[in-house]
């Protein structure tokens, strides 16, 4: 497979191809510059003192992804000059949004006036968008300033973010290793320290695999909590949550309680102001296998294992429980899965573009779209048996408040183990394996979130995995701020 990473050509909008990176194994920005070491919070808390300028801030931006992306490859477009424009004027304003002048990016999934949105693959043509999609702009009311725009794999069906040839992002904690997915460019960046917080987006885990396997703090909100792209309002089954990856929990919580602020959740209460720590110690469910997929590996579990004594030192009660995943679970999201490609690939002109070219879809989308055509008869049962899961996720717990389980059901593997060339079947087996945790919720339409809790032997990160019903984000936010206070992750630079 080839090592060329692909990445965005500063103040220009051109997507460019870089060098092979070498094998610099860790990598990151963090320096004494304008961004210092600060999160998302502290930088706009500065910003209102007036230490430093929201121009400062996005130049400093500019400076470390022209530095660690040539190497991680998770920039596809950029667009300084709108940027600093937008800087210049949180410069002469009151500054009234919560992040006003923080630097962010979007991922490849949202309509953004001037940008293409190509969700990560060839098939759809690099035509700029005309305007902002509904997110979009309730994202920016929160004041963040994006720069440019992550990578994604094609149409965020997998798990690691490598397109057709050869196209990689790499995970800033070992340059040899995958970043995730789908929304492993934003993670990249943002655990590197190119960016202070980022846009992502979860249809099946897509913000909490890359956070777990970068060391961020990766939330899922419930949905209802923002709109949808066109593309996505009409699923048969709605699966996909906007939010962020950020290096705090307090940095996702200022963001979605500022993005609420301007956009009403719908049929969820809104979150509101999250306490440092929950108002009262909970019952959680230990789930530490899947019956999704294979068992879970000796590291995630002593991981998990930690986590669970710890959070019962705070004074939690720890249950173990089996997983509350419905028999026959993973063959219907498969199957769905499959619906959802074979729609991209008969329905990418009205989906995306008049201009979408099927004959350049990646052999995945392609074999899950071949896959559907041949089980069309079944969709019906898949789909009867997803709807029931998604309407009993909630009676599943039962007398518990939040199961505690791993994120991904392995170590981060290497770059090429989900390889955008790999035959079908293979990549089927190989993602499917991995990712065993984290679909249900977004069935369920639940809040979930992957916490930074520790390290593999060889010190790449490991997340651990807490949901919670439906509407219960808050519930989630200051669990996961209890523990982050008592258990601060180890930061890249260290």
């Amino acid at each position: 497979m080839s090592d060329a990473t692909d990445t965005a050509d500063a103040g220009t909008g051109r997507s460019i191809t870089a060098a092979p990176p070498a094998r610099a194994r860790r990598l990151h920005a963090f320096r004494d510059d304008a961004l210092g070491y600060d999160d998302a919070t502290g930088l706009a808390a500065r910003l209102r003192a007036g230490d430093v300028s929201a121009t400062e801030l996005l130049e400093a931006a500019a400076e470390r992804c022209a530095l660690v992306d040539p190497s991680l490859g998770a920039l596809v477009f950029t667009d300084l000059d709108r940027a600093r424009a937008r800087a210049r004027r949180v410069g002469r304003s009151e500054m009234s949004a919560p992040l006003a002048g923080v630097p962010s990016a979007f991922k490849d999934a949202v309509r953004v006036e001037g940008a293409p949105m190509r969700v990560g693959s060839p098939a759809v043509p690099d035509t700029p968008a005309l305007h902002d999609g509904p997110y979009t702009r309730a994202f920016r009311a929160t004041g963040l300033n994006p720069l440019g725009i992550t990578a994604m794999p094609p149409f965020g069906w997998t798990a690691a973010t490598e397109r057709q040839g050869g196209l990689v992002t790499r995970n800033p904690w070992d340059t040899g290793r995958t970043s995730g997915g789908s929304s492993g460019g934003s993670s990249a960046l943002v655990a590197a320290g190119a960016l202070p917080i980022a846009h992502a987006n979860d249809g099946g885990g897509s913000i909490r695999i890359p956070a777990a396997v970068t060391g961020l703090v990766g939330f899922k909100p419930s949905r209802g909590r923002h709109p949808d792209e066109a593309f996505s309002r009409h699923m048969p089954i709605p699966i996909i949550s906007q939010g962020v990856v950020s290096r705090s929990v307090r940095d996702t919580a200022l963001f979605l309680t500022a993005f609420e602020s301007g956009c009403r959740p719908r049929g969820v209460p809104p979150i509101g102001r999250v306490a440092a720590t929950p108002s009262r110690r909970l019952r959680i469910g230990l789930v530490d296998h899947s019956p999704a997929g294979d068992g879970t590996d000796p590291a995630t579990l002593s991981v998990l294992h930690e986590t669970a004594g710890r959070l019962e030192e705070l004074g939690h009660e720890i249950i173990p429980t089996p997983a509350p995943v419905p028999p026959g679970f993973r063959e219907d999201f498969i199957a769905y899965w499959g619906l959802l490609a074979l729609s991209t690939s008969t329905s990418g002109r009205s989906l995306f573009d008049p201009e979408f070219d099927a004959t350049r879809l990646d052999p995945f989308t392609v074999g899950l779209a071949r896959m559907a055509r041949q089980r069309l008869a079944a969709i019906p049962g898949h789909l009867y048996r997803l709807a029931r899961a998604r309407r009993r996720f909630d009676a599943s717990f039962g007398d518990l408040d939040v199961y505690l389980s791993p994120v991904v059901a392995h170590e981060t593997p290497e770059v090429g183990y989900l390889d955008a060339e790999l035959p079908f079947e293979t990549h089927l087996e190989r993602v499917s394996n991995w990712v065993t945790f984290t679909p249900l919720q977004n069935i369920a339409g639940s809040p979930a979130v992957s916490v930074p809790a520790g390290h593999a032997p060889d010190g790449m990160p490991i997340g651990v995995h807490l949901s919670a019903r439906r509407g219960e984000d808050r519930v989630l936010l200051e669990l996961a701020s209890e523990y982050e206070a008592a258990h601060p992750f180890t930061p890249i630079w260290s």
